[in-house]
């Protein structure tokens, strides 16, 4: 990395301290003077968008269709759904005032006392309950159903221990809500999501997952299941980057959402909820990026190929020419790019600034180069030169990109596949554990069990996951019969 940028903590040294500089230095995100809650920098808000805009697209296609519910919830709707409220009520934010007045030495403002609400709001953790009321008018018959409806929003969290993207008190996500006539269609579009989920997950951001079901500890408040899936970063830790939740009738009777069946008679809907965050910025920095910066997949990249000059001032004409018609012809094939042809920057900084923020292709216009009919290009996940012929340039960036994004992922489930173990002793566990991977772990379906885990190793149950086999065998902690083989893994 060029000596202009500063020093980066390498991820041998300190994981938690790398990550954090990254995010800083890397122009994503910062700390604000509200605490807990982070502001997102244009840079970092690019690569959200791009996040947003492929959901968006794979929401629609499943027939979903985008809304908005008030921030502020009345307090009595947390209270109707007794598991939701337990779930939530040490992280609510409650309004209880209206408005502000001038203190008695005019230098300042301080809450009205005669401005007290009469009923208190909760500025919104989650959406289930005001979504559910407002269903109540828009279900009547079954044939008002499914109803499927996304938010894209914030919530508020007062989380205590705060990192940037990963765990912040106020954070933005999207959350979708469905009201279905029978358990079998909610159930369907619970997995059905979560499959979404994972799709966006391998093949925009190149991040290998685990799908699976949580266990009845470690349900969303309110679910009768969960649906998650699960992502390994570099330091071997889990990271749960989206959940779907099939919710039962629990919020259909708890808001009274009842419909006239085909059989014509009233029913209370059934429901699912599913959610990701901005905590996928964080499984993105974390699974792929290294000690001189960002890895960002070319599907999620905000600059997927940027161009840099190098010449001398009369020579600057033809070098502008030359890359105008580049990046023309880049950006009607659907590649973002960018020509930095500023004058108040070195080239060496520019190329440790752009490597340092993920760019997946660096073409360098060299005037001497171009004079031999060559250009040289960087790609950014291995850091190779090469100097190719320009004419073509285009198509060879085009097909640059998909190796790039096929080799990120690949070097990501290499990775992953490489640190999951089948351990049936708990002894061994406890010293595995501390050294991070994903442990697939006989289990008796005990909470019990599960706490004990949890409390002498820091690991907890991620999921009992789909897609591995599962045969009989005894639970590595108590000796009794297994009822599966789960994933356990510390966690962010």
């Amino acid at each position: 990395m060029a000596k202009e940028l500063d020093f980066l903590t390498k991820r041998s040294e300190d994981y938690s301290k790398w990550y954090n500089e990254l995010v800083i230095k890397a122009d994503l995100a910062e700390q604000s003077d509200v605490r807990g809650c982070m502001v997102i920098k244009p840079y970092g808000y690019a690569i959200w968008e791009k996040m947003q805009r492929a959901l968006d697209d794979k929401f629609k296609e499943t027939d979903v269709q985008n809304a908005y519910f008030p921030l502020l919830i009345p307090k009595s709707f947390l209270s109707r759904e007794a598991e939701h409220v337990e779930g939530f009520a040490k992280e609510c934010a409650v309004v209880t005032h209206y408005r502000l007045k001038t203190n008695d030495s005019h230098d300042g403002v301080v809450v009205d006392p005669a401005a007290k609400l009469e009923e208190e709001l909760i500025i919104r953790p989650t959406s289930e309950t005001i979504i559910w009321n407002t269903f109540k008018n828009w279900i009547h018959s079954y044939r008002d159903l499914p109803l499927l409806v996304n938010q894209w929003c914030n919530v508020m969290r007062w989380e205590m221990r705060t990192r940037l993207f990963l765990r912040t008190a106020e954070f933005l996500w999207q959350e979708g809500h469905t009201a279905h006539a029978t358990k079998e269609e909610a159930e369907a579009r619970a997995q059905q999501m979560l499959k979404v989920y994972a799709d966006f997950a391998e093949n925009y951001m190149a991040v290998p997952v685990v799908q699976g079901v949580k266990s009845e500890t470690e349900r969303f408040a309110g679910a009768l299941d969960t649906y998650t899936i699960e992502a390994m970063m570099q330091d071997g830790k889990a990271l749960q980057s989206g959940t779907s939740h099939f919710l039962g009738q629990n919020f259909g009777k708890a808001f009274d959402v009842q419909f006239l069946n085909k059989e014509n008679k009233m029913e209370y809907a059934w429901a699912t909820s599913w959610g990701v965050s901005t905590r996928l910025m964080g499984a993105l920095i974390m699974t792929h990026s290294d000690d001189n910066g960002l890895v960002l997949p070319p599907a999620l990249a905000p600059i997927q190929v940027v161009i840099i000059p190098i010449g001398k001032a009369d020579q600057m004409p033809m070098l502008n020419e030359k890359a105008e018609a580049i990046v023309k012809n880049l950006r009607a094939m659907g590649i973002s790019v960018k020509y930095d042809n500023a004058d108040n920057k070195r080239p060496g900084f520019k190329f440790a600034d752009y490597e340092l923020k993920g760019v997946p292709v660096r073409l360098v216009l060299g005037a001497r180069d171009l004079e031999q009919g060559l250009v040289e290009i960087m790609r950014r996940d291995n850091l190779e030169k090469t100097n190719v012929p320009v004419d073509g340039i285009e198509e060879h960036i085009k097909n640059l990109l998909d190796e790039i994004q096929a080799n990120i992922f690949k070097k990501a489930k290499d990775f992953r596949d490489a640190h999951i173990y089948e351990c049936d002793n708990y002894e061994e566990f406890k010293e595995r554990v501390k050294d991070g991977g994903f442990f697939l772990c006989h289990w008796d379906g005990t909470a019990e069990t599960e706490a004990k885990i949890k409390e002498e190793t820091q690991a907890t149950i991620r999921c009992i996951p789909f897609g591995f086999e599962q045969t009989a065998g005894v639970d590595m902690v108590s000796g009794k019969p297994s009822v599966a083989r789960v994933l356990v893994a510390r966690s962010y």
